[in-house]
């Protein structure tokens, strides 16, 4: 595969490495320090020190994790990256690592701390802590202590249990806390958070959306030159927004292709061709590729599998495509090398890729690409979150009911399904997925929820009454789920005579379904997708 990393642009944004402990906040972390306008990366703590400071790094966080300091195969970090004069900010784990590693004291000693616990500042003045109350409630989660703070720093704050709950030295620009700042149950969090950025690290908060833009335009000029890049547009915020910034960058350059696959929900196509056309002026260019992918999917019931035979065939349909704009254009033609997509950090994540994490699921764009793709990739969005995007898609003027549609999964109803995917549960779905849509929005809840997949236990039956005679019918799921950028998640509390009206309307409309539930699984333990 041709890389998918674009060139340089002429000005790179400081940078503040999130070192990944296997914590399951580090992609919190790194949420939280983009949100104080600072630009972000999460690498992990596999990577080499050199490699980590070749990437110029204005300051490095270290994340918490589940493992003791002292257990055999923990993850360690070589002591050099203290020695770089590159400002440090440990986090639980990262705090003990930092602790033992310059000569302070960590043990067992019984001073376990789990959830909210009441933190008293000794030091109120000092960086971390200026501004902030000296008594304060943070979030724990630690059963190892620091007992003796390394020569050289200052003790600044404890807990009942805990002599050294915060230490900083500020001649080397090292700082730590056994807690969790990035949570929201911390309650001054973001704001130490903030001290160690502006004034222990000295970073200018400006890392804006109008920053992504120019830079990503710069990038995708470098990139293209004066060739042609086709965008896979599903008709989502994510790849509505990644085209319009290439379009930005290179103009007629690019060509929209819209994979008409058979699985969008009730409206999609027609939206598509009339709203973001309407609101761009991109060239579009529409394939109908239904029978294709049906076809394709024909007796397939696993969903990692389903997610790669997508995958695979909007790769083909996208090859196809490209010759077909290349015979358009003559021989005098520019190439159409490159693909557009609209990949999103969390894509990334849960795809297994970036951190050293485990593979959740494949995302279409990602894990379910196939191994003999012929495009080069451009993926603007690859290093965002889903608000982050939103708050790009304004900056480029992008209309309302673009920028702010729930997120629709790349695979469409296709994954929604589980069990085998055919036309006739394809528009079963269909007509489900509408009715809810349909009320939450009379409802004034679009906003409310993030968004609310509805999905069909196609290979489920249970026994019903419709009509006074027995029913042996599909049984429909609502998971309405809130959340700020799709890594965690919780159900919705909607009202219930906004759930009952969805229920009976499906019920009473949609053939074939007597049954509709609602799941409440928060993300963790549940994924938002069933699938």
């Amino acid at each position: 595969m041709a890389s998918a990393t674009p060139a340089a642009p002429d000005h790179t944004p400081d940078v503040v490495l999130v070192v990944d402990f296997g914590a399951q906040y580090a992609q919190l972390i790194a949420r939280r320090v983009r949100e104080a306008r600072v630009y972000s990366e999460i690498v992990p703590s596999t990577m080499p020190v050199d490699e980590m400071l070749a990437k110029n790094p204005k300051a490095i966080i270290l994340s918490g994790g589940p493992s003791s300091v002292y257990a055999e195969g923990a993850p360690s970090l070589d002591k050099a990256i203290f020695e770089a004069g590159v400002p440090v900010f440990g986090m639980c784990y990262g705090f003990q690592l930092m602790a033992v590693a310059l000569g302070g004291t960590v043990d067992d000693n019984g001073a376990r701390e789990y959830g909210r616990t009441a933190l008293s500042v000794s030091k109120p003045g000092s960086t971390l802590f200026e501004g902030t109350p000296t008594e304060q409630s943070v979030w724990m989660s630690h059963g190892d202590a620091c007992s003796a703070a390394p020569t050289g720093f200052a003790v600044t704050a404890s807990t009942d249990v805990v002599p050294v709950a915060a230490f900083e030295d500020d001649a080397r620009k090292l700082y730590g806390v056994q807690y969790h700042p990035e949570v929201l149950h911390s309650t001054h969090g973001q704001q130490i958070l903030e001290h160690f950025l502006y004034r222990g690290a000295g970073i200018a908060p400006d890392w804006t959306t109008t920053n992504v833009v120019e830079e990503q335009v710069a990038a995708i000029r470098a990139q293209v030159g004066t060739k042609r890049a086709i965008c896979g547009l599903s008709g989502g915020v994510d790849s509505s927004v990644a085209a319009a910034i290439v379009q930005k960058a290179i103009g007629s350059q690019l060509t929209c292709v819209y994979v008409d696959h058979g699985l969008q929900r009730k409206g999609e196509s027609e939206q598509v061709e009339k709203d973001f056309v309407a609101a761009t002026g991109v060239q579009l260019k529409v394939v109908d590729a239904e029978e294709r992918f049906l076809t394709a999917l024909a007796g397939v019931s696993d969903p990692e599998t389903k997610r790669k035979i997508i995958g695979r065939e909007f790769i083909r349909v996208f090859e196809q495509a490209q010759a077909e704009l290349v015979a358009e254009a003559g021989a005098a033609g520019e190439d159409v090398a490159f693909l557009v997509q609209g990949t999103l950090y969390p894509d990334i994540v849960e795809s297994g890729g970036g951190t050293g994490t485990a593979n959740i699921k494949s995302h279409h764009n990602v894990g379910g690409l196939p191994d003999d793709i012929e495009f080069e990739l451009i993926e603007p969005l690859r290093q965002l979150f889903k608000d982050e995007v939103r708050m790009v898609g304004q900056e480029l003027g992008l209309p309302e009911e673009i920028v702010q549609r729930q997120p629709f999964p790349g695979p469409g109803l296709g994954i929604r399904i589980v069990g085998e995917v055919t036309k006739e549960r394809l528009d079963l779905l269909r007509e489900a997925d509408f009715i809810a849509r349909e009320e939450l929005t009379a409802a004034g809840l679009d906003r409310e929820i993030w968004q609310c997949p509805v999905v069909l236990l196609a290979d489920v039956r249970s026994v019903g009454v419709q009509g006074d005679g027995r029913t042996y019918g599909h049984p429909i799921v609502l998971r309405p789920v809130s959340s700020e950028d799709a890594m965690t998640a919780d159900w919705s509390r909607l009202p219930y005579d906004v759930l009952a009206k969805i229920s009976t309307r499906i019920t009473n409309e949609v053939a074939d379904v007597n049954r509709v539930v609602l799941d409440v699984t928060s993300k963790p333990p549940g994924t938002i997708e069933w699938e």
